[in-house]
């Protein structure tokens, strides 16, 4: 390699190591910079379910036999239905994570109400929820009521108003994730919803999902809602430091969300006799 060649190679190598410099303090400084987190997040919810959508589609095109079958509605639903699985997955895991396994709203290793913390990663998950239920809401009156009628509306604007207040005053996150592991149960609805749209209503699969959210139900939005008001009630002197419209919206929102999960549940548990009905 002669002198000049080697000069030029030298002179690439440490331009692309200034635009590296100059991206990652762009990212720093700007993109992942706390100010900037909700906005981000926000917009890199949005941008994971274009993405989670279009996968769907292309997955089930070329490996699910029963979807070239379905109509353009069904296809646009069972895509939905994909998208929100894996936003169920993030929000699940990092929940479970912030709730059970992290420091920060922990009563005894850290100091300061627990109602009024939070963290750069904690404002990015909330943001890319935000993002999630926005677009979900968004196809669902785009779409009334094929995706979903009023209860849906209902539950999406609640869930959006309550995780975006929690995002950006940075009060009442310990709730809003509590509330947010009930989403673990989406994944196994919309299996139920695929199986049966596939024409496998009474296979064994869908008696064995059946039980599966019956369980996760019960656990995850009856049994943890009861948790949630009696953490509220143990550490009511720490909700009241929250502002009027957190104070509401701790109140209201599971109030409500828990409501629906028991009028949801008594639907599942007749679902789920019916089909044990049939198999005797």
């Amino acid at each position: 390699m002669t002198k000049r060649n080697m000069a030029v190679s030298k002179d690439t190598v440490m331009a692309i190591e200034s635009y590296r410099n100059r991206f990652e303090i762009l990212v720093k400084t700007y993109l992942f910079a706390d100010s900037f987190i909700p906005y981000t997040s926000f917009l890199a919810g949005i941008f994971a379910c274009k993405v989670a959508y279009d996968l769907s589609e292309l997955i089930s095109t070329f490996y699910i036999k029963a979807y070239t079958g379905l109509t353009k509605m069904q296809q646009i639903e069972w895509n939905n239905r994909g998208m929100s699985s894996i936003h169920a997955v993030f929000i699940t895991a990092m929940s479970l994570y912030f709730v059970f396994w992290s420091d920060l709203f922990s009563d005894w290793r850290l100091a300061g109400f627990v109602t009024l913390r939070s963290s750069s990663l904690s404002m990015f998950g909330l943001g890319v929820s935000v993002g999630y239920f926005f677009t979900d809401l968004g196809m669902i009156l785009w779409f009334y009521p094929s995706l979903g009628r009023i209860e849906y509306v209902i539950h999406h604007s609640l869930s959006a108003i309550a995780v975006a207040y929690s995002m950006l005053s940075g009060a009442g996150q310990i709730y809003t994730y509590m509330c947010l592991i009930s989403e673990v149960t989406t994944p196994e609805i919309n299996i139920r919803w695929y199986l049966d749209t596939a024409g496998m209503k009474r296979s064994t699969a869908y008696l064995l999902n059946g039980v599966v959210i019956f369980l996760a139900w019960l656990i995850a939005r009856v049994m943890l809602f009861i948790y949630i008001f009696y953490h509220i009630y143990v550490h009511y002197d720490q909700v009241i430091q929250m502002s009027t419209l957190g104070r509401l919206l701790a109140f209201v929102v599971p109030s409500v969300l828990f409501v629906m999960n028991l009028t949801w549940f008594a639907k599942i548990i007749k679902g789920l006799k019916k089909t044990l009905a049939k198999r005797q």
